[in-house]
This record gives C-alpha cells, sequence and structure tokens, in this order.
C-alpha cells in the first residue's frame, strides 16, 4: 500500500469520478492539504439515552442525512452501555470523500471512529481499517452476500462491513412489450436487440420520433466501467483482472461485446449515448421515450412518483446475458460498507455501532424507510420489508449470486489507474474510433504497466 500522500495528490489529479451507488459522476477536489483537516459540519441526532460510559465515537456518513437515519443512530444511543455518536457528513461528490478520508488516515487521525465507504474502496483503504472479523461474530458475517463480504475483504483482512448494496438492472416498459406482442422480458442481448428495434420503429411509426429502444451509460468514467463490465461478463468475456491478479482482459469474448455495444449506438441507442451518465439515460427513460434502460435501483422510486409518465409501467430484470455457453447474468456490485478506524481510540464501541446499523434493526430501518437494499439476504423475505419496496423481492438472485465486482481489491490503491485504462479504450469503441481487438489488446497493455 502506498502510504505517502503523494498518493493523494495523484488521486487528486486523476479526478477519477467515484461511483456512489455505482458510477455516479463527481467532481475532482482540490489538491489535498499536507495535515488533516477536522471534520467540520455535523448533524446533531435527535437525544438518545444517557452516555453512562462517557464514550462519544464519530460516524463520518451522508452528506445529507434523513431523519430516518438520525433516528437510527439515536436508537443505538440507547443500547445498554450508553455510547454516544457524533454524526459528521461527508462531502457529497464520492471523489472528494475519497480525498478527505486519506487525509484523516495519512495523518493518522483518529478524529473519525467510523467511515462509511464505497464498495470500490476496501483495497485502497485497507492499510488505515481494522480486521472486522476479530470483533464481529462469524453468522453475523456469514448473513451478508458472500460477493460482497469477498469485495471487502482485502488480504483476509475484512475491511468493511456492508451497510447496503447496489448493483445495475435492466429496466422495461411492461406496457410497450405488451403492446408489441412480447410476454416477457428479455433474457439475452439478442432479445433485447429484436425487442428494442421493434418497438422503437413502431413507436415511432405512431409519431414520437425522440423514441429509442435501449439508453445507457457510455460518458468517459466510472459509470462506463460498470456498463462495459456487465457486457463483458455476461457474454463470457470473464473479468478484466482475476483473483490471482491475472490480467484476463485480452480475449474474443470481451472484444465482441464491446463491439456488439457499438452496434447499437445510433441504432437502437440515441448518437449521444456516448456521452450520457445516469441521469441523462434517466432523463430519456423517465419522459417515455425509451424501452429499455440500464441503470441503479434508485431509478425506481424517482419512475414511480406521482409526476413520472411512466408511474406503474415498468418493471426491472437482471442484466441480460449472451448466447454462448460461458454467458451468465451479470449486474455490477455497488453500495456502501462501514468500517472502523485502526487509530480510533474507541474501537470496541465502533465495531458494535456498525454491528447495529449493518445488522437486521439497522438494515430493515434502512430498507423500509430509506429504499436502501440489504445485504442480508432474510430481509428480502420480511413482509414489512416487501411491503414498503414490493421490487425487492425480484432482485434477490441479483444480489445473492449475479451481481459482480470490479476490480477493486485486487488492484487495490492501483484501481482508479485500472478503472481509467478500461473506460478509456472501451469508450474508443463506443465512438468508432477503434475495434474490440484493439481495445482489449490496449488494456492489457495498460494494466501490465499499472499492475506492476
Amino acid at each position: 500500500m502506498r502510504k505517502s500522500l503523494w498518493l493523494v495528490t495523484v488521486l487528486v489529479v486523476l479526478g477519477l469520478m467515484m461511483a456512489a451507488c455505482g458510477g455516479g459522476a463527481t467532481q475532482a477536489p482540490a489538491a489535498a492539504p499536507t495535515t488533516a483537516a477536522k471534520p467540520a459540519d455535523k448533524a446533531a441526532a435527535p437525544a438518545g439515552g444517557a452516555a453512562a460510559s462517557g464514550k462519544v465515537i464519530k460516524f463520518i456518513g451522508d452528506a445529507n442525512p434523513k431523519q430516518w437515519e438520525l433516528d437510527l443512530v439515536a436508537a443505538f444511543e440507547k443500547q445498554p452501555g450508553g455510547v454516544k455518536v457524533e454524526y459528521i457528513k461527508g462531502p457529497d461528490s464520492a471523489t472528494e470523500r475519497l480525498a478527505q478520508y486519506l487525509q484523516f488516515l495519512s495523518a493518522q487521525s483518529g478524529d473519525i471512529d467510523v467511515y462509511q465507504i464505497d464498495v470500490i474502496w476496501p483495497g485502497i483503504l485497507a492499510d488505515h481499517m481494522i480486521d472486522l472479523k476479530s470483533g464481529v461474530p462469524a453468522d453475523e458475517v456469514n448473513a451478508h452476500f458472500k460477493a460482497i463480504v469477498d469485495n471487502n475483504t482485502v488480504g483476509g483482512k475484512l475491511v468493511g462491513l456492508p451497510r447496503f448494496t447496489d448493483a445495475g438492472l435492466l429496466y422495461y416498459r411492461k406496457d410497450l412489450l405488451q403492446k408489441y406482442g412480447y410476454s416477457n422480458p428479455p433474457a439475452t442481448w439478442k432479445e433485447l436487440e429484436d425487442m428494442a428495434a421493434k418497438i422503437q420503429d413502431g413507436e415511432r411509426k405512431a409519431g414520437n420520433d425522440a423514441f429509442w429502444g435501449f439508453v445507457w451509460q457510455g460518458d468517459r468514467y466510472e459509470g462506463l466501467t460498470c456498463d462495459a463490465l456487465e457486457w463483458q461478463v455476461s457474454q463470457g468475456g470473464g473479468v478484466i483482472i482475476d483473483p490471482d491478479k491475472k490480467i484476463t482482459i485480452n480475449n474474443p469474448q470481451a472484444a465482441a461485446a464491446f463491439d456488439r455495444a457499438r452496434s447499437w449506438v445510433g441504432k437502437i441507442s440515441p448518437p449521444g449515448v456516448t456521452t450520457y451518465k445516469e441521469e441523462d439515460s434517466r432523463g430519456v427513460w423517465q419522459a417515455g421515450n425509451a424501452a429499455f434502460m440500464r441503470n441503479w435501483p434508485y431509478a425506481y422510486s424517482l419512475g414511480q412518483a406521482a409526476d413520472s409518465k411512466i408511474k406503474d409501467k415498468f418493471d426491472v430484470v437482471p442484466i441480460p446475458k449472451g448466447e454462448g455457453a460461458n454467458a451468465r447474468n451479470a449486474d455490477t456490485l455497488g453500495g456502501w460498507q462501514l468500517a472502523v478506524s485502526k487509530y480510533s481510540k474507541n474501537q470496541k464501541e465502533a465495531i458494535e455501532f456498525v454491528r447495529y446499523l449493518a445488522g437486521k434493526t439497522g438494515q430493515k430501518t434502512s430498507a423500509t424507510q430509506g429504499s436502501l437494499l440489504p445485504t442480508i439476504g432474510d430481509l428480502y423475505k420480511d413482509a414489512d420489508v416487501l411491503k414498503a419496496a414490493p421490487f425487492f423481492g425480484s432482485l434477490f438472485p441479483v444480489f445473492s449470486g449475479g451481481a459482480v465486482a470490479r476490480p477493486s481489491t485486487v488492484s487495490s490503491d492501483r484501481y482508479n489507474e485500472v478503472s481509467t485504462a478500461y473506460f478509456t479504450q472501451v469508450q474508443r469503441v463506443l465512438t468508432g474510433e477503434i475495434k474490440g481487438a484493439e481495445a482489449v489488446a490496449n488494456i492489457e497493455k495498460d494494466l501490465q504497466r499499472i499492475m506492476k
């Protein structure tokens, strides 16, 4: 692990747009100072029980915590032991938040006890966090989805306990599938292509010239890494770097997957899709101008808003798969975790707080009050959870086995460079500059240099 502050500056200069729940665009922060700044913005939780222990732990979380989250913190304060929690608001930008975390941790600051970290950060932050296996019972750890626990484990060390998850999904218009004679959503890319073309042609003939078959994220940023990884894995192209650090990207299936995505541009997807991020795609979709959309679960509740043109007209399924022998459903993993700083003077109390927020009580509250997807499988069968968010039930197969992690753990502090090399070459394919075979060869060459 490169621990110097030089790393912080490099990360900032790279300005990679990190994914908060999976690929959202963010702004690059200013260069990090050489000393850790004190966290200033605090959210006041409602008064809890008496702090009999006199312990106060500091938790850095969301930029704008909801009242239910502050109530959850207050409920923990009422637990035996009377530990108080000071909620620190993290920056809204994930990139800025990572830079701030690195300021504190590189200075070995004990100002923060518990950090909420992105799913792609465990490898970057591993040296600064304790091994949660030392304080969290094995049955609690094993209750979470294995793919996420594996993602959060670096060199045998459990860096973070999952708080909630995210994964790429395919949104589809139920009404339009029925209108054009389809009884089921697409299970393969070929089915999606055929359905998208037919529905697009029909809707345009009916007078909607702005209608497209399929919208997704094609801009040159972290979100494209998420989309492209789904194309690659789902069509038998394997992963970018395997768990043994072997670079596996350069194969015909991965090249063909990228060429296939290129064939969508201007045909069933807008020519401008190569500049789309999540909200660009959602804008087209929610205006009623697309049959299919790849996006994250957050778009579901927005699409069901009272003023949405597509309210009650859509549903979600896993990302389609290819037609080959090694084809599979592959939805890119997102979400946030809870980690305890090894510089904390209150590690025992911090672990208990993490267990509470990441446990069944905390995750059920997050699911029913905040529509955050649990990482504990049993909650996908919970009546209260399904009443609050009925679509959660259909997502269980995605998170229990189909989600695919980006190579953030295996590439550790080099992940920014790895992802940038990947999405840069993929986008060159999407814009017609190069073919898939050249892209995967270029990525392999770049990764060999980065991973030395």
